[in-house]
């Protein structure tokens, strides 16, 4: 065949196949999504410093540790409120025309991941005290530190973010820890990653694989909630292990008239619904919420944290907070 014979027309044949195959392939369907797949109702696009911060997020490899994606399956309930979906990443972009790196699904949990860290850690304070040293928040991390995103100032400028450190994770170093424009832009990202709510009316796709506990003659009775463990697992990042915050930046538990009073109103409150109206401390979230503990739950944390580092107060039942949560949550929906 005089096609097989003229190098010309091969190579033209062969480039023409090729090219419209791609078309109908790949671009066309990629259109295609990018048209039917939009955002979520009520999800707000990446600010200017969010979007600096992505980039600062991507130049240091945060990707290679932490994922953002929710999968469908039991163990990632703790990510977020539903698996992920398509419209979660509607509104990511390319980052330039020679750059895709629309989504940072990532592909490795040596962290947690990140799909709704902004809900379930929005404490400006907590995340550049963890970027300076993640130690110093969670003794068990193995996460690098950024220290050269921050400047040690003895006198900080009057707009300058200051980072409550304690003194011996400075080194011997004298002044206040400043946090410079690349620490703010990437926490300004992390701030922004929040899991949307669905629609009313539309229902999130189940968590798979669920572990069921058969109940059999003769079993052993189920085990009283580990109150200690759930507090290292929620609350100990910003309160520590020895209840007493960080000064500065999270409030001491130890002897908190919060934590010692017998009504347990408010207390409950702030685990449900958050706290941000402290003017000396960071945004606390809405642990219970977001965590989706039970009243037992809830219950065990607070009676650890009313008898640990010499408190001694009234403990609660599963039952007492059950009917607090009910109490505060009609308070929310009648404000």
């Amino acid at each position: 065949m005089e096609l097989f014979d003229n190098h010309k027309k091969l190579f033209s044949t062969a480039a023409l196949f090729f090219i419209s195959l791609t078309i109908l392939v790949a671009i066309t369907p990629a259109l295609n999504n990018q048209k039917n797949n939009q955002p979520l109702p009520g999800v707000e696009p990446l600010s200017e410093q969010a979007i600096k911060g992505k980039a600062v997020y991507i130049a240091n490899g945060c990707v290679g540790c932490h994922t953002q994606q929710v999968r469908n399956v039991d163990m990632d309930k703790i990510w977020g409120g539903r698996p992920g979906m398509a419209a979660d990443y509607a509104l990511n972009k390319r980052t330039d025309i020679w750059r895709n790196t629309a989504t940072l699904m990532g592909t490795e949990r040596t962290g947690p991941d990140l799909t709704n860290i902004g809900s379930r850690q929005p404490s400006s304070d907590w995340n550049l005290v963890h970027l300076y040293n993640p130690r110093i928040v969670v003794k068990e991390s193995i996460m690098p530190a950024y220290p050269w995103m921050f400047t040690i100032k003895k006198d900080p400028a009057k707009g300058d973010v200051i980072v409550n450190v304690p003194e011996e994770y400075l080194e011997g170093k004298e002044g206040k820890v400043v946090a410079d424009k690349e620490a703010l832009y990437l926490v300004a990202y992390l701030q922004s990653l929040k899991q949307a709510k669905l629609p009313d009316g539309s229902t999130a796709a189940e968590f798979l694989y669920k572990s069921v506990e058969k109940e059999q003659a003769g079993a052993t009775p189920k085990k009283a909630v580990d109150g200690a463990l759930l507090y290292a697992t929620h609350c100990q990042s910003c309160h520590q292990a020895n209840g007493e915050g960080l000064p500065g930046a999270f409030p001491s538990l130890k002897g908190s008239p919060i934590v010692l009073d017998d009504n347990a109103e408010l207390m409950v409150n702030i685990i449900m619904n958050g706290y941000d109206a402290r003017q000396n401390y960071g945004v606390m979230p809405a642990v219970g919420t977001n965590a989706g503990l039970t009243a037992e739950e809830i219950a065990a944390i607070m009676n650890h944290e009313k008898t640990s580092w010499g408190n001694s107060a009234r403990q609660i039942s599963p039952e007492e907070v059950q009917k607090l949560i009910e109490f505060v949550k009609l308070n929310a929906t009648t404000k």
